[in-house]
């Protein structure tokens, strides 16, 4: 999805932007300082696994619409599951 923007103008934000921007917002004020250098791994890590279950719950367990909703490979779709522990 792209989208067309004049200059100056600022996307819009989705809903789910909106979610994720007030939690890191959060998470940052709890952590203060102590940062320690992971978090976009953090974050990714923490995002991955409920998008790939939830993902997973909505097209009933079919990695093939699963795989395809996510725009990655049923084999990557496979390798995931087990890393996450949802296979």
């Amino acid at each position: 999805m792209s989208v067309s923007l004049n200059r100056g103008e600022k996307p819009a934000t989705s809903p789910l932007q909106d979610h994720v921007s007030r939690a890191v917002r959060r998470y940052l004020i709890d952590l203060g300082d102590c940062t320690g250098g992971e978090l976009h791994a953090l974050v990714l890590r923490e995002v991955e696994r409920p998008l790939f279950n939830e993902v997973m719950n909505h097209f009933e367990g079919n990695q093939t619409r699963a795989a395809a909703a996510l725009g990655i490979n049923r084999a990557t779709l496979r390798k995931r599951l087990r890393e996450f522990g949802l296979d």
